[in-house]
Parts: structure tokens; C-alpha cells; sequence
């Protein structure tokens, strides 16, 4: 069987398409990037924020066209819109074979072979963790499923359903083997890194337990954290972070807003003033710790002046990287039960004015680094037409893949992506750096 694949959404996302993908080719499956002569074709769905379940509702209907127009013969629909809509997509779109939510993947390898398309349904190999992208050296290592926040803007509880840890050997081994395929930087995800390990008993392993075995089980030279609420990070965590230089200075914070009174209403547990001391204390601790959060404007009620508020607090906590978004109403949250929604054009204008300020900080921010001597990954090689002056592109400790910036770097031959070199960062440009390799 031929399997094409199309993995929408988050991180999170690319690694259960990696996992599910594994288990097919445990039963035989063999990928292609070839859609139109797939056999089958996996599409794995996001139901994040309205865009994103319209480029799923797209993406599905482009692979069912080419089950008329190409080799294709079934076309099957997972993930977290399949999870929270299967029954309005059955209707909408039945020219899809199969729409599997999370608690129905087990039906997948049955379902294809009862179409002829496996040939053995009860193979016992349990697959390995496909690669997908387009870099094997940097990957993603998903720890934990579901959430147990209350945000009233967010439906990934309802998606994901409540958080569950995975036992920590079973991660080693996923780690070791990511670094048998290539890995030289693993980005650790979940909903929020800092929950993992509380279902799994007061003695059981948290995050630093995790981030030591890894440690200790692999030799991969850079650990990321992304994506921890500021209440997971704890004395020991932040220790470790400080100490290990194969954890790179570089944590994804989420605050959503600075407002007290839109915090309260977003139902987040923060505050203006434990934001601003659990900054002061990272910065402390952390050398060259680089930041990141995201923003949500446009939230039902939010005034101009908790507006102005948000955008006050960003100028003095000066955060690395910001990503921000206009509030959408998502189905069952409790926010869509607010009358006071902001007008669309307001939330598109707040939004303009806060990615510009954030990008006059990062740009401010990046300065501090020029004339340091670094490491910096590389990620490919540059395109001479439209990077002229570089050599490769690439990434130091400070920046995270795909999310921030990149490094241009200029080096007299020719680098292997996924190599380290040794390099001066010489010029900094809103989120992008300059860097000559030392020779």
C-alpha cells in the first residue's frame, strides 16, 4: 500500500502523524509524497482557530478529488477537527472513506484491510516513528496528551481530552531512536511541559526527572523546552536549565494577555505582578536565557485601555519572540457564551500594532548577542538568489525552528545540515542574525 500523507497543525500534531504513520508502515505501508498515486491518503486535521479548520476542510476535499482523478482509493481523516465535528464532516463531506477520532485509531489498520488495501491486519511489528519533514536533524519529542486548563478561549480540552502523561522509558526510547535517525536538536512539546508527571503519582517522575534521562540516554546536543505555563516552572527545573548546557537558555512561556482583568476573564492563572516576578526571577537565574509568549488580543470585553495595558507590560518584560493571535469564538468554550465580542476590525488593528512593537523589541533584543562567538546549527544550504552573502542558514541556541528567526551565515566551503560551526554573530535584523564562521 501506498500511503500519502498530510499533516496539518501544531508540532503535537506532526508527531502523532509520525507515530500513526509508523504503526502503517509496521503493517506494510510504504510512504510516498506522491499524492495523486497514493493508495491511501491520511490527512491528519487541526481545529485549533477558524483558518485552520478551513485549510483542513480544504485539504480533505483536494484528497477526495483525487480519488477520481488519481490512483487513490481511500482517503482517511484523523485528528483534532475529525476529534470535535466527526459527525457534521460525515455528512458534509462523505467522499471521505474514514473519520477517526482519537479514541478510534485503533479501527485504522482493521478498517484498511477489510478494503483489501493491508494485507495483514494482525502483524505484530509495532512500526517505527516515521520521519516526515523536511529536517531530520531537528525533531519532536511529544510528552504528554491533553490538558487540564480551564482557558475559556481554548477547545483543546475538548479535543484532547485531560492530561495524560507517557511513561517516561517509553520517551527514552523514542528519544534514542529520533537520534538513530539524525536528531541533533529535540524539541520537547506537550499542551504544558510543566504538567507532566502530576498524574502519575506523588512519586513519580516530573519534567526534570524526564530531562535527566534523556541526558543520559542520548548524546543529542540540544534539548528545547516549548510551551511551559509559568506555574510549571519550578525551583529544580529552572536549576537544571541553568546548569545544562545541552538544554539550550530558551523557554516558551505563554501569558496570552497582561491585563488583570482580561487574565481573570480568560480564566488564567497569572497575574501582571507574578508575570513580572517570575520573569525577574528566570532572567536571574538563566544566563542568556531567550524568551518566548504568546498573545491573544481581541478577547470578548477586552477595552482599549486593558489593550494598552498589554502592550505597557511588553515593552518593560522585553520577551525574545512573541507569537499573537485575534481571538476566534470556538464551539463549547466558555467565552462564546460572552456578548461582548470585539468588533473585527478593532481585533485586526490590535493585532497589527502589537506584532510591530514586539518587532521593534526582538530586533532591540537580538542586538545584545552581536560580537559573540556562538554554535549555530545548520539548516540548509542558501539560496544564492535570495540570501546573497551566505553561505547556509541556520539556527543558534536563542532561536527555535520554524517559530523565530534564522541565522545567515557566511563560511568559506560547504556544511552538512544538521553540522555545527563555530561562528561570530556580527549584525542583527529584527529577528534574523548575520554570522561569519571561524575558521
Amino acid at each position: 500500500m501506498k500511503l500519502g500523507v498530510i499533516s496539518l497543525g501544531c508540532d503535537k500534531a506532526t508527531v502523532d502523524s509520525e507515530r500513526l504513520v509508523g504503526d502503517l508502515v509496521g503493517h506494510g505501508a510504504v510512504l510516498t509524497s506522491d499524492l495523486p498515486h497514493a493508495d491511501v491518503i491520511l490527512v491528519n486535521t487541526c481545529g485549533f482557530i477558524d483558518a485552520a479548520k478551513q485549510e483542513s476542510i480544504d485539504a480533505m476535499l483536494s484528497a477526495a478529488t483525487l480519488k477520481t482523478q488519481g490512483d487513490v482509493k481511500a482517503v482517511v481523516a484523523v485528528g483534532c477537527l475529525v476529534q470535535r465535528y466527526k459527525e457534521e464532516l460525515q455528512r458534509e463531506i462523505p467522499e471521505v472513506d474514514l473519520f477517526l477520532g482519537f479514541s478510534d485509531l485503533h479501527h485504522l489498520v482493521p478498517a484498511l484491510a477489510q478494503r483489501g488495501l493491508i494485507a495483514d491486519p494482525l502483524a505484530t511489528h509495532p512500526g517505527v516513528r516515521q520521519f516526515l519533514g523536511d529536517s531530520t536533524h531537528v525533531r519532536y519529542l511529544k510528552i504528554s496528551e491533553g490538558c487540564d486548563h480551564t482557558c475559556a478561549f481554548c477547545a483543546i480540552p475538548l479535543m484532547r481530552g485531560k492530561h495524560r502523561s507517557e511513561p517516561l522509558e517509553r520517551l527514552v526510547r523514542e528519544a534514542q531512536l529520533l537520534e538513530a535517525q539524525g536528531a541533533k536538536e529535540i524539541n520537547l512539546v506537550a499542551q504544558d511541559l510543566g504538567h507532566y508527571g502530576r498524574d502519575l503519582g506523588a512519586s513519580g517522575p516530573k519534567l526534570p526527572d524526564l530531562l535527566e534521562a534523556l541526558l543520559a540516554g542520548t548524546t543529542v546536543p540540544w534539548y528545547r523546552l516549548l510551551y511551559v505555563y509559568s506555574a510549571g516552572l519550578t525551583a529544580r527545573l529552572v536549576e537544571l536549565v541553568a546548569r545544562e548546557p545541552r538544554i539550550v537558555p530558551y523557554l516558551d512561556m505563554p501569558i496570552q494577555h497582561a491585563s488583570d482583568r482580561m487574565l481573570e476573564r480568560m480564566r488564567r492563572p497569572e497575574r501582571q505582578r507574578t508575570l513580572r516576578d517570575k520573569l525577574g526571577w528566570l532572567r536571574a537565574t538563566i544566563p542568556d536565557l531567550a524568551l518566548r509568549t504568546t498573545c491573544l488580543v481581541g478577547f470578548p470585553g477586552e477595552t482599549d485601555q486593558d489593550f494598552r495595558q498589554l502592550l505597557e507590560f511588553l515593552e518593560e518584560a522585553q520577551f525574545d519572540r512573541l507569537g499573537a493571535f485575534a481571538y476566534s469564538p470556538q464551539d463549547g468554550t466558555r467565552a462564546t457564551a460572552y456578548r461582548d465580542d470585539v468588533p473585527d476590525g478593532v481585533k485586526r488593528e490590535r493585532l497589527e500594532e502589537l506584532l510591530e512593537v514586539q518587532r521593534a523589541i526582538s530586533a532591540e533584543r537580538l542586538g545584545r548577542f552581536v560580537g559573540r562567538d556562538v554554535a549555530v546549527l545548520v539548516d540548509r544550504v542558501a539560496n544564492p538568489d535570495d540570501e546573497a552573502g551566505s553561505t547556509h542558514v541556520g539556527r543558534v541556541p536563542w532561536q527555535a525552528d520554524d517559530v523565530d528567526g534564522v541565522t545567515y551565515l557566511a563560511q568559506g566551503g560547504w556544511a552538512r545540515p544538521g553540522t555545527f560551526l563555530a561562528a561570530r554573530l556580527v549584525a542583527s535584523e529584527d529577528y534574523d542574525f548575520k554570522a561569519v564562521a571561524l575558521t
